[in-house]
């Protein structure tokens, strides 16, 4: 069993690419990540089987997926089903933003 409310501060955290940040938690069957970007930090491309499905709450990016470029600020979604290649690069301002993956992410632990 799990705590109902948790602190950020009491998530697992990831540092996976430099001035990249990752606050992780999990329920039963979704993985839920917080994602902090330093100024034109990167994730490089990547891509999961696990559905994604985030929300911009501050700073932009340039989010490529599947070869396509978009610019996303905040109050933005973004949807990526599972297997597609997938790329963010930070803008020029400090990048807070929220993921939920399905299943949950076993790598993210």
């Amino acid at each position: 069993m799990f705590d109902y409310v948790i602190d950020l501060e009491k998530c697992v955290h990831r540092d996976p690419f430099p001035g990249v940040r990752m606050h992780i938690t999990e329920a039963e069957k979704t993985t839920l990540s917080v994602v902090e970007m330093e100024p034109h930090a990167v994730i490089p491309e990547h891509s999961h089987p696990h559905e994604q499905i985030g929300y911009m709450v501050e700073g932009e990016f340039e989010f490529i997926i599947g070869g396509k470029s978009h610019w996303v600020t905040p109050g933005q979604i973004w949807r990526i089903p599972g297997g597609v290649p997938h790329k963010v690069i930070a803008g020029d301002h400090h990048v807070r933003a929220i993921d939920v993956f399905y299943p949950v992410r076993d790598d993210m632990r």
